[in-house]
């Protein structure tokens, strides 16, 4: 090894003093390969070099003592470098450049050949043996003439190899060519973390020259967090060896007011003995690709917020359930805090939300329309928006807005410029932590609704552009969310009244029974359902149950219902029979899903008529039950159009099982082509019978079987009031309920006593009518209504008359007492009593205008064996009755 003298560097000895600095090998000397060796007197190798034998691949047995022209030279050169020998052992120097013949290297040497070198085989002297493979080189030799000690001339050799020399200088024109000609920064950094090199690229982008920047340290160039990564990722490279790349820097450059983004890669040097020498840095500046690929993550988190926005909002059709949707989307996945508005007139169900501006203060000025802070939502702190920003004018010191509040914006606010103008607006101005708000109008198939405000604390990125298209876009997907929940509960609502107002008001009374009922629509996320029943008064205490079931749901299906309603109660007052009023309910829904057809209408395509029967077949479909009681025989008649069959609790024993009457259930209405059967029951006194919907016995979880046995099982216990009994079968089968609309009608059994009936049969003879006056009068004399025996008698003995005038066979007269009084005249003719205006001059044929007027009610209905005419009078409170000669007198 040799030392040279050297100045010391600041971290190894003090400025001023020499020390001897070593230069191991990797030296430039191993990098040129460089060789010595010195020649006798006699002109042989008599010195060969440890550096010689390791570049050039020849041990010193090899060579020692060796011509080394005849070792080297080529043969037909060897001439020639002989006289040059001896001319050098005379004393003379002598540099050039020679071909030369140098051994290959053996396996495992850790000389390589010299680049464009070809191995050869040669033999040295005839007896020698076979030389080991040779390569041909060029070699730049200098001779230098020295004395021995005995005064004997000789020389000493240096040898280069030309080519590995040639090679050196065209890597290292390359490398400076590569290092100064760049596109891209290229440093070389020292063991003191230091530049020891920059190229003029570098020097381009932080200015000044490449020499300028010889020295400097990465806290020279960047700001002091991102120094420090760089330094730290230095350090390791260089203690480690390990490569750093695409090492992510920012920092400004010569512009004052640029930011700039890099992305460094790191590797070690080595010298040619594999020592350390510092890093090397390649820098590329990447500002635009962090830029797009800023833009385009921006992109992507807004896709897939739409994405999730789309997935997420409105999937109940509930204006408060929409409203916290958008802020469960938005916050903070968009913003940090956000709330909706709703115009107060929309939530309250107006057709639609009033004009903002629809009011004028009594100095000219606007005041906007009401809204309502339906939704907040902050990833801050779970507190309303501070004042400036929350609030509603932009006032320091107003009170932010609660959730469930009711308030408006000031005229000329951002807020209500976006809802008058239908755009979003930025709010300007800081307040707390809220430094950036948009407020954005929902707006609807051209109507705002509302308005939602998207605000970020300070730490977040201001609103863009482009966030404000998102925002405009969510608001938008939101609005018409909004409009449809508006859409649906006001039709929802309309159909819920519709519904509620055709089932009977308050508690029915009917004679004979002790009634109660009850009716539950199913969840309110839940269509309305088409389930009814009704309780109709038939004349002779009588008295209609009806409950039925529209299948379908929604608005159509209640409209249907309400229909087959008021037909039923039509049918009622002609007093048919239970299956003649189901066979003409039956007719009337074949019909309402019929179109209309008159003379001069087109005819639809066979296409649409089979499409628009489809789509009523459902609807216009209907089960019901209907059964007539009579409270003076206890007697009820069904008729079933396809509907769950009656259920019957006998008076007895404590426990006495409920019964599933045997009425033929048909067909549902609305199908047709089937008769409808009756049967009649005898009911005894204290029996409860019931009339339900599919909705109390039947779920998705249970099956309508074991509905029907828990309802049997819920009717079957001791004898309760029937309101309670009700409550009991609700509460009992109410983990059933929510998926159908409920309806349940009970009737308890209380009979007409026998006292409250006169029945009478008189003959059919002109005396049968004074008769029938006596038998009247002494009825109504024994139960106390003596104000009613004038009218009474009257009345009786126009109806016996017009029997014996226009009916035939017996006469049967019945007066019945309950909550009225009804009177009855039977006969087994077919013609109806038909009421008609009587002129002045007539003598007759104002009789049952009389009845018209002296009674509550009057009528006339078929029966198996001819027709009943019957009146009923309201009994007396206390006031007068009736004074039947002023009643008569009034008809002329």
């Amino acid at each position: 090894m040799s030392e040279i003298p050297a100045k010391a560097t600041a971290h190894q000895e003090p400025a001023g003093r020499i020390v001897w600095q070593s230069s191991p090998p990797g030296s430039i000397y191993d990098y040129i390969k460089v060789a010595s060796f010195s020649i006798g007197p006699d002109g042989l190798v008599d010195q060969w070099s440890d550096r010689a034998e390791r570049i050039f691949g020849i041990r010193a047995q090899d060579v020692l003592g060796r011509d080394p022209i005849e070792a080297f030279v080529p043969g037909h050169l060897r001439e020639r470098g002989h006289r040059k020998m001896a001319e050098i052992l005379d004393g003379k120097e002598w540099t050039g450049v020679l071909p030369v013949r140098l051994p290959a290297p053996r396996a495992g040497d850790s000389a390589a050949a010299a680049p464009g070198t070809e191995p050869v085989t040669t033999r040295t002297a005839p007896d020698d043996p076979p030389a080991a493979a040779t390569r041909e080189g060029v070699a730049e030799i200098y001779v230098m003439p020295t004395r021995t000690e005995a005064g004997d001339r000789a020389a000493v050799c240096i040898v280069v190899d030309v080519r590995t020399l040639r090679s050196i200088e065209s890597g290292l024109a390359a490398s400076e060519a590569i290092f100064g000609q760049s596109p891209i920064g290229f440093l070389v950094f020292g063991p003191d973390l230091r530049i020891q090199r920059a190229n003029q690229r570098f020097a381009s982008v932080f200015g000044g020259h490449a020499e300028a920047h010889r020295g400097r340290a990465a806290e020279d160039y960047l700001p002091p967090r991102e120094a420090d990564r760089l330094s730290a990722a230095l350090r390791r490279v260089l203690d480690t060896g390990d490569p750093v790349n695409d090492l992510q820097l920012a920092g400004p450059a010569t512009d004052p007011g640029e930011r700039r983004h890099w992305s460094v890669n790191l590797y070690r040097v080595h010298d040619g003995a594999g020592r350390p020498l510092g890093v090397a840095a390649i820098g590329t500046d990447v500002t635009r690709r962090d830029a797009a690929a800023r833009e385009a993550a921006h992109a992507r988190r807004n896709l897939a917020l739409l994405n999730d926005a789309a997935s997420r909002i409105g999937t109940s059709l509930d204006l408060d359930t929409t409203a916290r949707e958008l802020l469960d989307v938005t916050v903070p996945a968009f913003c940090d805090l956000a709330s909706v508005d709703l115009y107060q007139a929309l939530l309250e169900g107006d057709e639609a939300p009033q004009s903002l501006w629809g009011q004028s203060t009594a100095d000219g000025g606007r005041v906007g329309a009401d809204l309502r802070r339906v939704a907040f939502s902050s990833a801050v702190a779970d507190t309303p928006f501070s004042p400036g920003i929350g609030d509603e004018a932009g006032r320091p010191g107003t009170a932010p807005v609660p959730v469930n509040s009711v308030h408006h914006y000031a005229p000329g606010s951002p807020c209500a410029t976006a809802l008058r103008t239908a755009r979003a607006q930025n709010v300007e101005g800081s307040t707390g932590l809220v430094h950036s708000t948009l407020a954005v109008p929902l707006v609807a198939r051209d109507t705002v609704v509302g308005l939602v405000k998207f605000s970020r604390t300070k730490g977040s990125e201001p609103f863009s552009e482009r966030d404000r298209a998102l925002a405009t876009e969510l608001a938008a997907r939101t609005a018409v969310c909004i409009d449809n929940a508006r859409l649906y509960r006001r039709e929802h609502e309309r159909a819920l009244i519709l519904q509620r107002s055709l089932l009977p008001p308050g508690a029915p009374e009917a004679s004979g029974l002790d009634i109660a009922c009850r009716y539950l629509p199913g969840n309110a996320a839940t269509e309305v359902g088409g389930d009814w029943f009704d309780v109709i008064e038939l004349p002779g205490h009588r008295t209609a149950l009806v409950i039925g079931d529209v299948m379908g749901r929604g608005l159509r299906a209640a409209v249907a219902m309400g229909e087959l309603r008021t037909a039923v109660r039509t049918l009622a007052l002609l007093d048919l029979e239970p299956a003649e009023v189901l066979s003409h309910l039956d007719e009337i829904a074949r019909g309402l899903g019929a179109p209309a057809r008159g003379p001069g209408s087109q005819q639809s395509t066979r296409a649409a008529l089979q499409n628009r029967d489809a789509d009523l077949s459902e609807v216009y479909l209907a089960t019901c039950v209907y059964a007539v009681y009579d409270a003076v025989t206890r007697r009820v008649t069904f008729a079933n159009a396809g509907h769950l069959p009656p259920v019957v609790v006998e008076p007895g024993e404590p426990g006495e099982p409920a019964l599933l009457l045997d009425v033929p259930p048909g067909l549902p209405l609305g199908v047709g082509g089937e008769p409808f059967e009756e049967v009649e029951v005898e009911l005894p006194e204290g029996a409860l019978l019931a009339l339900y919907t599919d909705g109390l016995v039947e779920s998705r979880d249970q099956t309508l079987d074991d509905g029907l046995s828990a309802f049997r099982a819920a009717l079957t216990g001791p004898e309760l009031p029937l309101e309670d009994v009700c409550d009991h079968v609700l509460s009992t089968l109410d983990t059933h309920h929510g998926e159908d609309d409920i309806a349940l009608l009970m009737a308890r059994v209380q009979g007409l006593p026998a006292g409250n009936v006169g029945d009478w049969t008189l003959p059919r003879e002109p005396r049968s009518v004074g008769r029938a006056r006596e038998l009247a009068r002494t009825q109504l004399e024994g139960w106390g209504l003596d104000a009613l025996v004038d009218t009474v008698e009257l009345l009786v003995s126009e109806l016996v008359t017009n029997a014996l005038r226009y009916g035939e066979g017996e006469i049967r007269l019945r007066l019945l007492l309950d909550r009225t009084l009804v009177c009855e005249v039977w006969d087994a003719g077919l013609v109806q009593p038909r009421r008609r205006r009587a002129r002045d001059t007539d003598e007759g044929g104002r009789g049952l205008q009389l009845v018209g007027l002296l009674s509550a009610s009057w009528g006339a209905r078929r029966t198996p064996r001819g027709k009943t005419v019957w009146f009923e009078l309201a009994l007396p409170d206390g006031g007068e009755a009736p004074d039947p000669t002023e009643a008569l007198l009034s008809l002329f």
